[in-house]
C-alpha cells in the first residue's frame, strides 16, 4: 500500500533544480523524487540493521585484525610459505 506525501514551501530554485536533475534522467519529477525518497530510506533503513547487528560484534585480537594479517603477508610471508 501506498501513501501521499506533500512537501510546501518548495523554494523555487530548489523546485527548478529538482526539474532540472528529473528532466536530465528522463523522469518526471514525482518519479525522480520517489527514487530520492526510496533511497534515503534504504539507507536508513540499512543503518538501523546495521547499528541493531552491532551488539553482536566480537573484537578481534590484534593478530587477527585484517590489517595486521596483510601486514604479516606483505613484510614476512604467512606460516605456511616460511616452511
Amino acid at each position: 500500500m501506498s501513501v501521499a506525501l506533500q512537501i510546501r514551501e518548495v523554494p523555487e530554485d530548489v523546485r527548478d533544480v529538482i526539474a532540472a536533475e528529473a528532466a536530465k534522467r528522463g523522469q518526471s519529477v514525482q518519479a525522480y523524487l520517489l527514487a530520492l525518497v526510496q533511497r534515503e530510506a534504504r539507507i536508513a533503513g540499512q543503518a538501523q540493521e546495521f547499528d541493531r547487528l552491532s551488539a553482536h560484534r566480537i573484537v578481534l585480537p590484534d593478530e587477527l585484525k585484517p590489517e595486521n594479517v596483510i601486514r604479516e603477508g606483505r613484510d614476512a610471508g604467512f606460516e605456511t610459505d616460511r616452511r
